[in-house]
Formats: structure tokens, sequence, C-alpha cells
């Protein structure tokens, strides 16, 4: 039986376990689309993420008829698990395997399970895809970095649940967008946003519209590349009211990166804080204040005093 890294925030350096990011992202897509075809359209394409659990990555389940089915990433004992709602179970070994290999180990596991499920299996979100059936490039798994990677999206859903308390207004799940490869938190102020200009690499423009349609504050963690290369927690509003990017967010060493149009936080920012949970709270509410003061939300009417154990909230 393995262990999880010990360390509360460790570290997570790129170069270190890049070849398994790149793996990683593209397993977690065919997993996700296949929640994604078989469950129906949910607003802001929530029907499509994945949850963190207290192991590794779920789809929860999944609807298939009278049944329902759920695949759970263990990235503790380094297993995917497809379970059924009517007692069946199936496990295949997460290891060093090419994007291809998993795929067809997947496709075959749910065919044995009677689940019948087609995927694109084209990536998303990604420059010069190829089908997964195809992909023999990809094929690291850095357990060790999985662990650490693990450790820290435990952590982000922890801390990014709270957050989540001291909103009235609808708000999104702590969810993981296996497209983006990220965790992420989304506040909403109640009104319509114009249309979104679509333009995202290999996704339709139609759910990039679908996906921002209201006015939104969007936070999360994300493990970094290209502009920003190395793991980076993130905020940004859509759409940018005026003003937004020139306001100071908290702490120091946040910043507002041009190439990505949002604010930016180092994950060795917090991860080195005297308390990386206080660190990452002040930069999820001070950006969130930033948008929601440019934009002037209804902010009496949206906000709460954060949530406490066992104490009901006053109204």
């Amino acid at each position: 039986m393995s262990t999880i890294v010990k360390i509360p925030w460790p570290e997570l350096p790129t170069a270190a376990w890049r070849d398994t990011y790149a793996t990683l992202h593209l397993w977690t897509q065919v997993v996700g689309k296949i929640r994604l075809a078989k469950s129906p359209w949910l607003n802001h394409s929530w029907h499509v993420a994945l949850y963190v659990t207290a192991r590794g990555l779920t789809t929860s389940p999944v609807p298939d008829g009278n049944r329902s089915f759920q695949i759970d990433f263990d990235f503790i004992d380094h297993a995917l698990r497809i379970s059924t709602s009517d007692g069946a179970q199936r496990q295949l070994a997460l290891a060093g395997q090419s994007v291809a290999s998993f795929h067809a180990g997947v496709m075959t596991t749910l065919r044995e399970l009677d689940i019948d499920v087609i995927i694109d299996e084209m990536p998303n979100e990604l420059p010069e895809p190829t089908r997964f059936s195809e992909d023999r490039q990809h094929a690291a798994y850095d357990r060790d970095a999985v662990k650490r990677l693990f450790q820290i999206l435990a952590n982000c859903d922890r801390v990014f649940k709270q957050f989540r308390t001291g909103f009235l207004g609808k708000a999104s799940p702590v969810h993981f967008f296996w497209g983006s490869f990220d965790l992420a938190v989304t506040r909403f102020s109640g009104r319509r946003a114009p249309r979104h200009p679509g333009g995202v690499p290999n996704l339709p423009d139609a759910v990039a519209c679908e996906a921002y349609s209201h006015e939104e504050s969007s936070a999360g963690f994300w493990p970094g590349s290209g502009a920003i290369d190395y793991p980076a927690f993130y905020c940004y509003a859509y759409p940018e009211p005026a003003g937004f990017r020139a306001t100071k967010v908290r702490p120091a060493a946040a910043f507002f990166s041009e190439a990505l149009g949002e604010f930016i936080l180092p994950y060795d920012a917090v991860r080195t804080a005297a308390d990386p949970d206080r660190t990452l709270l002040e930069f999820l509410q001070s950006s969130y204040e930033a948008a929601a003061i440019a934009a002037n939300w209804d902010r009496d009417a949206l906000e709460c005093a954060p949530g406490r154990p066992g104490v009901v909230r006053e109204v």
C-alpha cells in the first residue's frame, strides 16, 4: 500500500514532471469525455467536470439507462476504478502506458460492464491534438509527481470550498475541468454576459458561448504551461470590467498577466507562506472583490459571512 506525500503543500516543479503532466491530462480527457457522452447538458458544462475525492478524482455517478456507473482515479494506490450501481467493479493500474493503451483499456473494460459509449477521440483545448487511439507518444507516469499534484488538489479543494461559503448568489461546485486541467470555483452576478467570441483551441465555439453566458468571476489552480510555465492560482472576470486589471490584489506576489488576461498568484508564494490557507483565501477574496467592485455587482445581496462548521448561517 503506497502512502501520500506528507508535506502539506508540496513542491511541484514543472520541468520534473512535464511528460507525466501531459499524459495525465490526456487520460483525464478520456474519462471526462465518457461522462460528457452519457450526461445531459448542464449549464456552463458543469456536467463534464471531475471532482476531488479523498484519493484522487471522480466522475461522480454517471447515468446509464436505469443504472449508473462511476470512474475514479486513485492517486494513492495508482489505480483507475470503474464501479456500477448494480455492484460490478473493475480496476486498471495507473502506470507508464501510452494514451492509446489507456484509452483501449478503459473502453474494453466499459464494454465488459455492458456500458455502451462512444466518445470524440480528439483532445480539447490543446494545440496539434492526436486521436486518443493513435497517441503513443504520451506515456509517462511519475507516481511521486502525481501524488504531489493530488495533495495540492486536495488542499485547494478544501480552501476553495471554504471560500465558496461566503457567497449567497449562484456559484459553481469546486470542480476539475479536464479540458484546461484546472480546479476551479466560479461566482456569478446574476446578469447576462455579452456573447463570448469563441476561438478556444479545439473547442466548439458553441461550448464557449454557453459556458460564458452569464457575468462571472472565476478562480482556480492550474499546473501551468505556456506563458505561465509553473503552477499558479488565477482569477479572471468575464466580461472583464473597466479598471479590473489595474486593481491591486493581495498578497504582494500576485500580479495581472497581460498574456492570459487574469490575475496570477504563483503556487510557490502560497506553499512557502507562513499560513498557506490564509494566503490563498486572501488572493481569492481580493481578486473576486476586484471583479465585483469594477463591475458594480450587488454585493449586499450576493455576499455573506464565511461559513463555520455546525453553525447555522444567520438570516
